[in-house]
């Protein structure tokens, strides 16, 4: 092969370049044989980092909750974060709010506008952020240093670079026991949903209930009106004495007074279901109906209640990821014990020193001495040989096990517990329906006959008619209670039970005339 010659300009610039290069390789975090060693830390981090770090979720995490909102409730849950996102909601909470509520309506306005609610999703973000820092490897530390006097003769710099072993080796454990954490944490956020569309259910039923009992006592308070005004009139006939004409104008004064409590009620049960939806503003004049849907035809069929609440609860399945990062931070804590920490330092220092020569100048001799090279540094726990982190390790383990076998006991009684309750109140309701309420208005009629005859005086006639406002009011708790405990069942199977209070939760009776009820007719 043959060589072209090289002018001895052409020479000349390759030497120049030479030297640059070689004086920037110097300057580099030392000599050129700690390159590789730099590389090799710097490979080693972006092995890990590419092989474990995550990212956030295009759904910020709400996965698991928009699954259970579609799949338990079927409806539609979204994280405002903007004002455009706002604005969309608050369009179709708008479209909603033109109607009459109904129990679904009343669900999807909560889970768009109810600010807990997107609390609740705020941490589940929070929560996500520390699983994506927890799968990110140890960032580097960067040491330098300067030693000697200043304006003296000689002076050394060092620099450092470290990164710790311990924390890069559990690296994946680590990540492991976040995800775990995390999953848990999306399972929590699906429940908080579940409950909130259960409890807003459960105050719908309320409020519809609380309308419904002041409709009857204005009912039955314009009948008790029409006695009383014939009741004064046959006193000034003498046809009624006096102590008869005072029982029947005490009984509407009674009737009275037990509807002025029952709209009470009614505003107080109304703002606390505004609270439950998250209303303000003009949307709190939303319309409800004025009685409770009719009873269903028939019940839902007693399957293995106990198997399908084992399966679909949320919180259970929170409690399992719980047990899950527990037993992963078991196994890095007994590793801890053993060594609590380790870093990998690779560094250099170099010094500087001037000297006088004959002639009186002053000459800089760089880097007079050197020294570079990896090391390796761990803390030794002289005085905790790791017994106390291991036993501790053991004993959150075991607590988290505890938790998970007490909840799966409670799941169990929970399920049987409401479906009595959801079977129990629909008899009760359909008892009411069926048999109380027809005999107490054939008394009622039987009653006003007899005392249109001068068979019976009005004591009886108060008396029944008190009696039929109680059977009445009763019956519309009775109706109430049993769509409470039907919402009761489903949040028992599939999560959100706990915002309910039990079964049936959130009864309020009201006293009838007398001190017995309220509502009803005359």
């Amino acid at each position: 092969m043959k060589h072209t010659p090289k002018s001895s300009a052409d020479t000349a610039a390759a030497r120049q370049v030479t030297r640059k290069d070689n004086a920037e390789m110097k300057h580099n975090w030392g000599s050129g044989r700690t390159g590789p060693r730099l590389k090799l830390l710097t490979g080693v981090a972006a092995t890990v980092f590419l092989g474990g770090c995550v990212s956030f979720s295009p759904d910020a995490g709400l996965s698991v909750a928009q699954n259970a909102a579609y799949a338990d409730l079927n409806k539609d849950i979204a994280k405002i974060t903007n004002e455009g996102e706002a604005g969309a909601a608050q369009a179709r909470v708008g479209e909603l709010l033109r109607r009459p509520l109904t129990p679904d309506s009343a669900v999807q306005i909560a889970l768009l506008k109810n600010r807990g609610l997107q609390a609740a999703f705020n941490n589940l973000g929070v929560s996500e952020a520390a699983y994506v820092q927890a799968s990110l490897p140890p960032s580097p530390r960067v040491v330098l240093g300067r030693s000697g006097l200043l304006g003296g003769a000689s002076f050394e710099v060092e620099r450092q670079l470290m990164i710790g072993l311990y924390e890069l080796a559990t690296l994946p454990q680590r990540s492991a026991v976040a995800q775990q954490e995390f999953r848990a944490a999306q399972f929590r956020t699906a429940e908080a949903v579940l409950s909130l569309g259960a409890e807003a259910r459960r105050q719908y039923y309320r409020a519809v209930a609380a309308n419904q009992r002041v409709a009857f006592m204005q009912q039955a308070l314009g009948t008790a009106a029409t006695a009383s005004e014939l009741a004064k009139q046959l006193g000034e006939t003498g046809a009624l004495n006096k102590l008869e004409q005072a029982r029947e104008h005490a009984f509407y004064q009674e009737l009275g007074a037990q509807l002025a409590q029952a709209r009470i009620e009614q505003k107080v049960e109304r703002e606390r279901l505004i609270r439950q939806l998250g209303l303000w503003g003009r949307d709190i004049d939303f319309s409800l109906p004025g009685n409770l849907p009719p009873l269903p035809s028939r019940l839902a069929g007693q399957r293995d209640v106990e198997a399908e609440a084992l399966a679909r609860r949320v919180d259970l399945q929170a409690l399992r990821n719980d047990l899950n990062a527990v037993a992963g931070q078991y196994s890095l804590d007994v590793i801890q014990s053993v060594v609590s920490d380790i870093e990998l330092i690779e560094g250099s220092s170099f010094g500087k020193s001037k000297t006088i020569n004959d002639h009186g100048h002053v000459e800089i001799e760089k880097e007079k001495s050197r020294t570079r090279g990896i090391e390796a540094s761990f803390t030794i726990p002289i005085f905790d040989f790791g017994e106390s982190t291991r036993r501790g390790a053991q004993e959150a383990y075991m607590a988290a096990a505890n938790r998970l076998a007490e909840r799966a006991v409670n799941v169990r009684s929970e399920a049987r517990e409401s479906y009595a309750a959801y079977r129990g109140k629909y008899d009760l309701a359909r008892h009411y329906q069926n048999r109380v309420l027809p005999l107490q208005k054939r008394i009622q009629d039987e009653a006003l006959l007899q005392y249109s005859g001068m068979l019976v005086d009005v004591s009886q006639l108060i008396i029944d008619a008190r009696t039929r406002i109680l059977s009445n009011v009763d019956a519309i708790n009775a109706r109430r209670d049993f769509w409470i405990a039907a919402t009761d069942l489903k949040a028992a199977l599939v999560g959100g039970l706990n915002g309910g209070g039990g079964s049936g939760g959130g009864e309020t009776t009201t006293a009838a005339a007398g001190g017995e009820a309220a509502g009803g007719g005359h």
